[in-house]
């Protein structure tokens, strides 16, 4: 189909959203035809030959327009989705595509309703260190999996604009949790069992800025999913997502989102303890000795060829009928509803069951 798109929202992400969609215009993929928001500050850089509106019920009234991209704050999605729907236009919705599970099937209600198209803005799927990682798991290179661990930390702390404010949709659970835990459900397929997880207002008054998940999967695996904006470093990487595999036969880490890769496994399994007691700085050991040069076997992981634009690749297939898109409504779903009971097993201090 040809994409006639209306940009719902010109902040930070609306400005990066827009550079995107003038260069697929440059390639014949879409015409961009209008633009929304009403803060004039936002519009003073709006590209030219875009229609400018300053209401949302007059962008998607535009009848040149026939699909939405939403990126608006998380509190106004559900209205947005609702009204683009009902005026039958096809939907492309920033995450968290909606607040609550209840809010969303509402969403999904007035999706199917109007026989709408809707897809929602995961394009960390295409994350050049979680695919690396998800290809170790896929691959079994650790062996049979019994933990990943998805870390991400940073020190600036604070949160910014609308994110400050629980109202809106604010706080790092409903940022970047979300893609992290999208990533973890989608590598990792099998049921989930239980959630435990510890979710802080470090330095933020009223939202979240740190969270530990512990999820437990049918099938064995715990992953554990860790973020801190208030991780204080010296490290000259001092944002950075690290990776961790561990396996029966060996493990996976990573450093970075051009990650530097490594799976050690050993070539004696289960001889390396020593005969003899090793002194370390922690005192005598044998269970923790230091073990023989040859016993570690390293391969160097290359990155995976993928980047975030590829996002994009499927969303132009799947809008022309040639595939579907990859980030499915009931994916989504499952991720509100993860967050729903990691609120839950916070508040309570207790695990929660999932499926």
């Amino acid at each position: 189909m040809e994409i006639k798109l209306g940009l719902l929202g010109y902040g930070f992400m609306g400005h990066n959203h827009a550079r995107k969609m003038l260069e697929y215009e440059q390639q014949g993929k879409l015409e961009f035809v209008a633009l929304c928001d009403n803060d004039e500050r936002q519009l003073a850089d709006a590209p030219e030959n875009v229609k400018i509106y300053r209401n949302m019920d007059e962008l998607i009234g535009d009848p040149k327009i026939n699909t939405i991209l939403i990126a608006i704050p998380n509190h106004l999605h559900k209205e947005a989705v609702i009204k683009a729907a009902n005026a039958g236009l096809n939907i492309l919705c920033e995450k968290p595509a909606a607040m609550t599970v209840e809010d969303f099937d509402e969403m999904m209600a007035a999706v199917e309703k109007n026989h709408v198209r809707f897809t929602v803005h995961q394009q960390r799927r295409w994350d050049k260190d979680f695919r690396t990682a998800k290809e170790i798991y896929d691959q079994q290179k650790t062996g049979k999996v019994y933990t990943v661990q998805s870390k991400l930390y940073g020190f600036n702390g604070n949160m910014h604009d609308w994110h400050i404010y629980p109202e809106y949709g604010g706080g790092m659970l409903f940022d970047w949790g979300v893609h992290l835990l999208d990533q973890i459900l989608w590598m990792i397929d099998a049921p989930l069992k239980t959630v435990y997880a510890d979710v802080r207002n470090v330095i933020n008054e009223q939202v979240d800025d740190y969270f530990k998940i512990l999820l437990y999967f049918e099938n064995g695996v715990t992953a554990e999913v860790e973020l801190g904006t208030y991780f204080l470093s010296d490290k000259e990487r001092w944002f950075e997502h690290h990776w961790f595999i561990g396996g029966d036969r060996g493990s996976y880490s990573s450093d970075g989102f051009s990650p530097d890769g490594k799976v050690i496994t050993t070539s004696r399994l289960l001889t390396n303890v020593p005969g003899q007691i090793t002194m370390t700085a922690a005192g005598p050991t044998r269970s923790f000795g230091k073990p023989d040069p040859d016993l570690l076997q390293i391969e160097e992981i290359p990155t995976a060829n993928v980047n975030n634009m590829m996002y994009f690749d499927n969303f132009f297939k799947a809008m022309n009928g040639e595939e579907e898109f990859i980030v499915k409504p009931e994916q989504v779903r499952r991720v509100l509803r993860l967050m729903e009971v990691v609120r839950e097993s916070a508040k309570l201090h207790q695990s929660i069951a999932f499926e």
